[in-house]
């Protein structure tokens, strides 16, 4: 489980996977990686696949989300960059990430994916909500504000 004092988050790197402690108030800041010097919060989602799927949620303090698609769908495709356009404004306040159901299928079983696009906003590695079908760039930043508000 994360570990998170008051003023300091536990943020994992997406490109080397360290986890480093960052003060919650200078994450506007463009925290970098200790191990990689990496920007850690870099605005844009990730490319996850089944073996970091597990340690990058479970490790980051900020909440987890994540788009389960894949390249043959239609309305995935025409989320993508309404999904990016919201990782790149909330990125002090999420993390984002991708995960392929193609290519991760043993990742969509676990979490009982049956229509793509999904979306999953997890907690300490922990699911904390979903909701399935595209959606345009303000109504999955309404809704992640009350996700991620809650």
């Amino acid at each position: 489980m994360p570990v998170e004092t008051s003023d300091k988050l536990l943020v994992v790197c997406a490109n080397c996977g360290t986890a480093n402690r960052a003060p919650r108030e200078r994450l506007g800041d463009d925290p970098r990686c200790g191990k990689c010097q990496a920007r850690l919060l870099q605005g844009k989602p990730v490319d996850l696949d089944p073996a970091r799927f597990d340690s990058f949620l479970g490790r980051n303090s900020l909440p987890v989300v994540v788009d389960f698609w894949a390249a043959w769908c239609g309305p995935c495709k025409a989320m993508a960059p309404a999904f990016e356009r919201v990782a790149s404004e909330q990125k002090t306040r999420a993390h984002f990430a991708k995960v392929d159901t193609e290519r991760a299928p043993s990742v969509a079983a676990r979490f009982g994916i049956r229509s793509i696009p999904t979306l999953i906003v997890f907690r300490d590695g922990r699911e904390a909500a979903r909701i399935s079908g595209a959606m345009d760039a303000a109504s999955l930043s309404s809704w992640l504000a009350r996700q991620i508000a809650s």
